[in-house]
C-alpha cells in the first residue's frame, strides 16, 4: 500500500510517514519508534486554537481516486497520488487511498491498526474504535489524542485530537483523517465532512 505523508507533519512540524488499512502496512521512520512510544503526552492547550469557524465555507472536493466530499474552502491543498491534504494552521484533513483485500472491521482495526499507529506517532492515545453507520456506508472510527511533532524553530509541540475513519468498497480503502488541537471545536464540522464522504 502507498505511504499517508501526513500534512500535520510539515513545517512548522515536521514529517513522518505512515499508511493505515485494513491490512495494516506501515512504514515509520527508520529509527523513530522507541523514541515515539516513549514520549509523554504533552498538556492540551486551556485556550487551544483550531475552532473551525461557525461561518466557515465548505466546498466539494472530487478525488480522481473515485471519491468527493467536502472540505473547507481556502484551506492549503496539497495533491498526492494516493489522495490529498489540506490544512489550515494546526488544523488538518488528509484523505488516502489504498488497495485492500477486505473490509476493515473493528477487530482488524483493533489489531493492527492501533498498534502501528501507536508506534508511529508520538504519545498515542486510541480512546474508541467503532463501526458506525454513515450515508456512504458502514465504515470503522477510530478516535486518539497525539502529540504533535516539535516545532522547527520552537521545539513547542501541541497536543492533538484525532479522528480516522475507514471506508471500503470494492478492494479500495480511503482513509479520512481529521485532526486539530485538542479542545478545539469542531464537533460539527468534522461530522459534515465525515457524513459527506460518498463514492464515485
Amino acid at each position: 500500500m502507498n505511504t499517508l505523508q501526513k500534512s500535520r507533519r510539515t513545517p512548522p512540524i515536521l514529517a513522518v510517514a505512515i499508511c493505515l488499512g485494513a491490512a495494516g502496512a506501515l512504514v515509520p521512520i527508520a529509527g523513530s519508534a522507541p523514541a515515539l512510544a516513549a514520549e509523554k503526552a504533552v498538556q492540551p492547550e486551556k485556550n487551544p486554537p483550531g475552532d473551525i469557524p461557525d461561518t466557515q465555507v465548505f466546498i466539494d472536493y472530487t478525488s480522481p481516486q473515485g471519491f468527493t466530499m467536502k472540505v473547507p474552502e481556502g484551506w492549503a491543498r496539497s495533491d498526492r497520488a494516493d489522495g490529498a491534504n489540506f490544512v489550515d494552521k494546526l488544523d488538518g484533513v488528509v484523505v488516502s487511498v489504498s488497495n485492500v483485500d477486505a473490509a476493515p472491521t473493528v477487530e482488524s482495526a483493533k489489531a493492527n491498526n492501533v498498534p502501528e499507529l501507536e508506534k508511529a506517532e508520538r504519545a498515542v492515545k486510541v480512546t474508541a474504535v467503532k463501526a458506525v453507520k454513515l450515508p456512504a456506508g458502514p465504515a470503522v472510527r477510530i478516535v486518539y489524542t497525539s502529540n504533535s511533532e516539535p516545532n522547527a524553530v520552537t521545539s513547542k509541540q501541541v497536543r492533538l485530537e484525532n479522528e480516522r475513519y475507514l471506508y471500503f468498497k470494492d478492494g479500495k480503502l480511503v482513509t479520512l483523517e481529521l485532526y486539530a488541537p485538542k479542545g478545539a471545536d469542531n464537533v460539527d464540522q468534522w461530522q459534515l465532512m465525515s457524513n459527506s464522504f460518498r463514492w464515485k
